[in-house]
Order: structure tokens, then sequence, then C-alpha cells
């Protein structure tokens, strides 16, 4: 029986009924990026070594942990949320396949080694917002969406020192950033291999990316076809609907 704290709650996992996560609205709860991401990224399926950095509550190396037998290993600055997902990862039994490291993405140098990882992904901080003001007034969430403890130029030099060369590197973002990550990817020698926009749906603006770069990789970017999350009348779309439930 896992041990919960406060307001935290079980959520089964729409991809893999069995799959329990510990959640927690004050804290951490993971919303559809996560789902994406997982749903996008390249893996392994026999072997290899996949390395998640903003990990939160563990939610993507779990979501992984279902389409590959790779080792993982999860990379949280946050104590109550790398705790979360330590429980989570015991709770469904997959403690020889997902590791979770609390730390320092900027300092992981004597905890990781370095251009090892198959794979890099990452779900970092969206938000620049310098000024205090404009920070949630709750502490994990502030530092979950905000960049107070890394920048983006931290997240994508840490996917670089990590990944092995012809390794892949995969995050979610959102739009606006878009040219940011391009730049940053090519200054890393990460280069962009897939882009796909993310839509609420048809007729609005995009409102997250997916991005998959390679290290030293030759230039080659394809731009995948838009993904449509909800139809007019608000329902999901079938291919939403088919990511979602892992299908």
């Amino acid at each position: 029986m896992v041990q919960l704290f406060e307001d935290e709650r079980l959520d089964f996992l729409t991809i893999k009924e069995e799959m329990k996560i510990i959640q927690s609205p004050s804290v951490f709860s993971y919303s559809l990026d996560a789902v994406l991401l997982a749903h996008f990224t390249y893996v392994p399926i026999k072997r290899g070594n996949i390395l998640d950095l903003c990990s939160g509550n563990g939610i993507i190396p779990l979501l992984l942990s279902a389409r590959t037998n790779a080792k993982i290993i999860g990379v949280e600055i946050q104590s109550r949320l790398a705790d979360m997902a330590l429980r989570s990862v015991n709770l469904n039994e997959l403690t020889e396949q997902i590791s979770i490291i609390e730390g320092d993405l900027k300092d992981m140098k004597t905890k990781l080694k370095q251009s090892s990882f198959d794979v890099v992904t990452c779900n970092p901080p969206y938000f620049l917002t310098p000024a205090k003001t404009e920070h949630n007034k709750n502490d994990y969430l502030t530092i979950a969406r905000h960049e107070v403890k890394c920048t983006l130029d931290d997240v994508v030099k840490a996917c670089k020192l990590y990944v092995r060369p012809g390794g892949k590197v995969a995050m979610v973002h959102r739009p606006g950033r878009l040219v940011d990550i391009l730049t940053l990817f090519r200054a890393y020698n990460i280069e962009p291999k897939r882009l796909q926009f993310v839509y609420p749906k048809k007729g609005r603006e995009a409102n997250m990316i997916l991005i998959e770069g390679i290290r030293d990789g030759k230039a080659d970017l394809h731009l995948l076809p838009p993904l449509y999350i909800y139809q007019d009348d608000d329902s999901y779309t079938e291919e939403a609907e088919n990511i979602l439930h892992g299908r």
C-alpha cells in the first residue's frame, strides 16, 4: 500500500489502466503535454538508456516504460515531486527499469554518465517571466512552469551533455519559444529533425510544439502533419483519443 500525503491522490494512466500515478492539485498533476511528448518520443524497444529531465511526478518515465524495456532515469529538482515520482515507481513495481534522481540538471555530472543516453526527453518550464510578480503564488507550480531554477539554455545544454552522438532529444514546449529552441539546438549541435504543431482545434492557433533533434545529425527537418486535440463539439479527435489510450 502506497502512502499518500496531504491532498495527494492516485490516478490511473489511460494508456495502461493497471498503472497508477500519485498526483496532487497543489503540488503537481501531469497534463496533456506530457502524454503527447511520451507518444511523440522515439524509444528503443528492447534495450537502451533514456533520460528524462524536469521529470515532475515521473509521468514521462512511467508512460515510456509501457513502450520500452530500456532503462529510464528521471531527474527532478523539487524534493516533493521527486518523492512522488519515486513512490509511483515503487507502486507500479518498476524499480528495475526506472530510477529517479533528485537534483539540479545543471549539476548532474557526478551522477550521470555524459554522452551515454540513447534518448533524452524534457518537458521544461515554459515561461521566462523574470518578474516575481508574474510568478504563481504556489512555489511548486512556479518552479514547474517558470524558468526560475533552469533556463531553456540550461535544459538544451544538459540534453547535449548526456545524449550520445547520434542519440535523440525530444521536447514539448510553446510555439512562442520555437525560434529559441531551434537556435539553441543548433548552438549545441542538436540538429532539429521532426517538428509537429499541436492545435486545440481546427481554425485555432497552435498552443504546443513537439520537436525532436539528433546530436551531431545532418540538416533535414521534417514538418509533421498538424495534431488537433478537440473536435468542434469539444470531444477528442480520433488521433488524440488514440494517443491518450496508447493505441
